[in-house]
C-alpha cells in the first residue's frame, strides 16, 4: 500500500524479516524511502510530518512482527529513527540551500514567506520526535505484539531526545547562519537595489523542492540521473 508517498508494506516486510546484523541496510532503506517520498511533493512542513508519520508507522508494524528479542527490535527502531534523521538532515541543507538563494536574490527574511520557511526549518526536529511519539502511542494502545512496542519505543525516544539529532543541529546553524548573512547583505542589496519578486516568494516551497531533488541526484554514483517529474502538492 502507497502513502504519502511510502511503500508501507515493502518497509513493514523488511522490518518484519531483518535480523540483528541487518540494522545499517534498514536505516539506508528508511533514509531512501523518506527522501524519495519528500522529493515527490512540494516540501512543506504539513508534508513532511504526514512522510514521516507514515515512515514511523510502517516501521512500528513492521518491527511488531519481528521474531527478535526486545532488545534487538529496540536497536531496529533506533536505526529508523536515524534513517529519517539523515534525510530530514537533507531538507534542512534544502531549505538553507534555498533561502540563500533568495536572500543572495534580494529577499528579506521579514517578508511572510520566508520567516514561515525559516520557523519551519527550527520544527523540523520537533516533527521527527513527534512522529516517534504518535508510533509510541500507537503501540502503548496496541494489542497483541505491536502492544510489546511500547517499551522499545520509548527507550529509543528516551535515547534521541537526550542528544541533538542532525536535523537539529543542522536547523540551529541553518537560522543562525542565514541571520548572520541577511544582515551582512542588507546593506549591498540596498546599494544593488535588489528585491525579490512576489512570484519568487510565493514560489518558495517549489523552489526548494527542486533543490531537494537536485542534491540526491548530485550524490548518486556516476553522476545525475534522470530528472524526476515534478513535485506535486499534497
Amino acid at each position: 500500500m502507497i502513502k504519502h508517498g511510502i511503500d508501507q508494506e515493502a518497509l513493514i516486510q523488511q522490518f518484519s524479516q531483518a535480523t540483528a546484523q541487518q540494522g545499517d541496510a534498514l536505516r539506508k532503506a528508511v533514509k531512501e524511502a523518506t527522501l524519495k517520498a519528500l522529493q515527490a511533493r512540494e516540501l512543506t512542513l504539513a508534508n513532511i510530518k504526514q512522510v514521516l508519520n507514515t515512515v514511523a508507522k510502517a516501521a512500528s508494524a513492521g518491527a511488531a512482527g519481528s521474531p527478535l528479542a526486545a532488545i534487538d527490535v529496540e536497536g531496529l527502531l533506533g536505526k529508523a529513527f536515524a534513517g529519517m534523521d539523515g534525510a530530514l538532515e537533507q531538507a534542512v541543507q534544502a531549505n538553507r540551500t534555498a533561502l540563500q538563494k533568495m536572500v543572495d536574490q534580494g529577499a528579506n527574511l521579514r517578508e511572510t514567506q520566508l520567516k514561515k520557511a525559516l520557523a519551519d526549518v527550527e520544527k523540523m526536529e520537533d516533527a521527527l520526535f513527534d512522529a516517534m511519539r504518535k508510533a509510541a502511542a500507537g503501540a502503548a494502545g496496541a494489542a497483541g505484539p505491536g502492544a510489546a512496542l511500547q517499551g522499545p519505543w520509548a527507550k529509543v525516544l528516551d535515547q534521541a531526545q537526550g542528544k541533538t539529532t542532525n536535523t537539529g543541529a543542522l536547523a540551529s546553524a541553518t537560522v543562525e547562519q542565514l541571520l548572520d548573512n541577511a544582515q551582512q547583505g542588507l546593506r549591498s542589496s540596498r546599494a544593488l537595489g535588489l528585491k525579490a519578486s512576489q512570484a519568487m516568494l510565493d514560489g518558495y516551497s517549489t523552489l526548494v523542492s527542486g533543490v531537494l531533488i537536485g542534491m540526491s541526484e548530485a550524490l548518486q554514483p556516476g553522476g545525475a540521473s534522470p530528472a524526476p517529474s515534478r513535485a506535486k502538492k499534497a
